[in-house]
C-alpha cells in the first residue's frame, strides 16, 4: 500500500518542522515546504522518507505550481498543512498599512491560496483529504498585546477554516485548524525580545509572564502542536470538520 502524501508549509523550523517529523514518524510521505529551500531540505533529510520544495504561499502561481508538481510526481495529495506564518510585535498605533498588508498576505492569503489550490486538486481527483490550518489562540481573543495585525489575520483564518469546511464537506474533504499558545520556537524568541522592549522589561521576565498565564505552567513545544495536527490528519478524526482546536495548556479556554 502506498503511503499517504502529506504537505506542510512553513516547515523549515518551529511548528512546521515538528509537524513534518511527526507525520513522517506516523507513516506519511512528507513534502517539506518553506520559502527557504535550504531549511526545508535539512528537515526532509532528518525525516528520511521525505522531500523538500520551495513555495511562496503569498503567490497563487507558486502555490498552484507546487500542488501540480506534487500530484504529477505522486498522483495525489492526501493531507495539506498550511502552517506558514509571520508576526511582528508593535503598538497598534504604530502598525503601518504595509505591515498590516504583509501580515495578511502570509497568514491569511497564504492559507486561502494554498487551500484553494489543494482543494481543487482533491476535488478533481476524488481525494477525500484533510486540510489543516495553523491559527493561534490569538484567533479567539483580542486580549493579546502588541499583535493587532496578527490577531486580525488569525481571526480571519478561523472564519476561513469554517467556510472551507462547510463548502468542501460534500466532497469528503475535512478542514480544521489548530490554535497554539505560547510555543517555544524561533518566532517566539523574536517576540520575547520585542515584547520585552515594548514593556521596558527583559525577555526572561516576559517569558515568566507567559508561563504564569498558562495553567499547565510551562511553555508549549512545537511537538505539542504537531501531535494534534497529526491526529487531525489521521483516521481517528474522521468526523471532525470546521473546528479550531485549542492547544495552549489552558492559556485560553473556550
Amino acid at each position: 500500500m502506498k503511503k499517504q502524501i502529506a504537505v506542510v508549509t512553513g516547515a523549515g523550523s518551529g511548528i512546521g518542522a515538528a509537524t513534518a517529523r511527526e507525520l513522517g514518524a506516523r507513516g506519511f510521505y512528507v513534502v517539506v515546504t518553506d520559502i527557504n529551500l535550504e531549511s526545508a531540505q535539512k528537515v526532509a533529510k532528518e525525516i528520511g522518507d521525505a522531500e523538500a520544495a520551495m513555495v511562496d504561499v503569498t503567490s497563487a502561481e507558486s502555490s498552484t505550481n507546487l500542488v501540480k508538481d506534487i500530484v504529477a510526481k505522486h498522483g495525489r495529495i492526501d493531507v495539506w498543512v498550511s502552517n506558514a506564518g509571520i508576526s511582528k510585535m508593535q503598538k497598534f498605533i504604530d502598525i503601518s498599512p504595509e505591515d498590516m498588508r504583509r501580515t495578511f498576505e502570509v497568514n491569511t492569503y497564504g492559507i486561502f491560496l494554498c487551500g484553494q489550490a489543494v482543494a481543487r486538486s482533491m476535488i478533481e481527483l476524488g481525494v477525500k483529504g484533510r486540510i489543516i490550518n495553523t491559527a493561534s489562540m490569538a484567533a479567539k481573543q483580542g486580549r493579546v498585546p502588541f499583535l493587532a495585525d496578527y490577531v486580525a489575520s488569525k481571526f480571519a483564518v478561523l472564519g476561513l477554516t469554517q467556510s472551507m469546511a462547510f463548502e468542501l464537506a460534500p466532497h469528503g474533504i475535512l478542514v480544521n485548524c489548530v490554535c497554539p499558545g505560547f510555543v517555544a520556537t524561533p518566532m517566539q524568541d523574536r517576540e520575547l525580545a520585542w515584547e520585552a522592549e515594548l514593556r521596558g522589561s527583559d525577555p526572561e521576565s516576559v517569558k515568566k509572564l507567559w508561563i504564569n498565564d498558562t495553567p499547565l505552567a510551562r511553555l508549549e513545544t512545537p511537538e505539542d502542536v504537531a501531535r494534534v495536527i497529526a491526529f487531525l490528519a489521521g483516521s481517528d478524526s474522521s468526523f471532525i470538520t470546521g473546528e479550531a482546536i485549542s492547544v495552549n495548556g489552558g492559556a485560553y479556554m473556550d
